[in-house]
């Protein structure tokens, strides 16, 4: 392709699509259909940027392309690379597998220059561990409205009970929420906790938080059932708790019932006494089953097999 560039010192146009070229006058003869003209932008050369200029681009003829480097050369003939012979003084570089291995400093070091200091405090360029940079400040922070994300340790999360919860202060009362969530892994550990805050989403966050500060066992059978009968109160609440045969399923209503499956109990049987409170009843089936203990336990304490306990 040939290209030339023309420049106009007075050009008009009527419209956009039909420019009016009476006082192009090019040096290289043009075919008229091979014209194409791009006043303002054109990445063939940096002058046509300017609004005046014009870069039009002709049709090269097939004579113009030079061709003897090909006369002398057979396609179908075979070639063997034959690389150049080194000079006499050339070393060949070591290996990237044959070089002195890193010290522990130097990768923290370049750990450090990629992603900043790590999270144990230390500074190994000695840059200032306790200013955030400006791109964590806009990901995080007061009014950035990024959600956290859930903490992966095998725990499930089981919101129970949500209410709202108002408490009087000298300026009147303030409105928070107050969430009832109970974790567990379903292989036998479980935890109870509450949290209260302003918006629903940051109460169940501290409530999860605070019920893995509480996890307790939960002793159970081959048959994932309780190894004896137990109860347990917290506050004006009672449960009563009591094994049950293998496919019998959790008979059981309100937090009892969810406290059970969430530590993995598949056969047992739970009953409310007294009152109906949520986090008094999920606490007291907490109290019930830290007063179980297995056979195995108890033979040991005792100094005696196991099969002497049923004797």
């Amino acid at each position: 392709m040939a290209i030339t560039t023309v420049t106009l010192s007075s050009l008009s146009l009527h419209s956009t699509t039909t420019p009016r070229l009476s006082f192009l006058k090019p040096t290289t003869k043009l075919h008229p259909l091979s014209l194409s003209i791009s006043p303002k932008s054109s990445f063939l050369s940096p002058l046509s940027y300017h609004p005046k200029i014009i870069t039009i681009i002709t049709k090269a003829n097939s004579s113009d392309i030079d061709t003897s480097f090909f006369d002398n050369l057979n396609p179908e003939e075979e070639f063997v690379f034959d690389p150049p012979t080194p000079p006499e003084d050339y070393i060949p570089p070591p290996s990237f597998d044959e070089g002195p291995l890193e010290t522990e400093e130097e990768i923290a070091a370049a750990y450090e220059e990629l992603y900043g200091p790590a999270y144990s405090g230390v500074s190994v360029l000695g840059k200032d561990i306790y200013v955030m940079d400006s791109k964590v400040k806009k990901t995080s922070g007061w009014g950035s409205r990024v959600k956290k994300e859930k903490i992966k340790d095998g725990f499930d999360e089981r919101v129970v009970q949500v209410r709202r919860v108002t408490k009087v202060v000298k300026g009147g009362k303030q409105l928070h929420f107050r969430a009832v969530v109970i974790v567990g892994d379903k292989q036998g550990r479980v935890g109870v906790g509450v949290g209260k805050a302003k918006e629903v989403i940051v109460a169940v966050q501290k409530s999860a938080l605070n019920a893995r500060r509480n996890i307790i066992t939960v002793p159970m059978t081959k048959y994932l059932t309780f190894p004896h009968r137990s109860e347990g109160d917290f506050g004006a609440a009672k449960v009563m708790l009591r094994p049950a045969s293998p496919g019998t399923g959790v008979i059981a209503g309100g937090a009892v019932r969810i406290v059970l499956e969430m530590a993995g109990v598949e056969n047992a049987l739970g009953k409310q006494l007294r009152s109906k409170n949520a986090l008094n009843n999920a606490r007291a089936t907490v109290v019930a089953v830290q007063k179980m203990r297995q056979f195995s336990e108890v033979a040991r304490e005792r100094g005696i097999p196991m099969e002497e306990l049923w004797k």
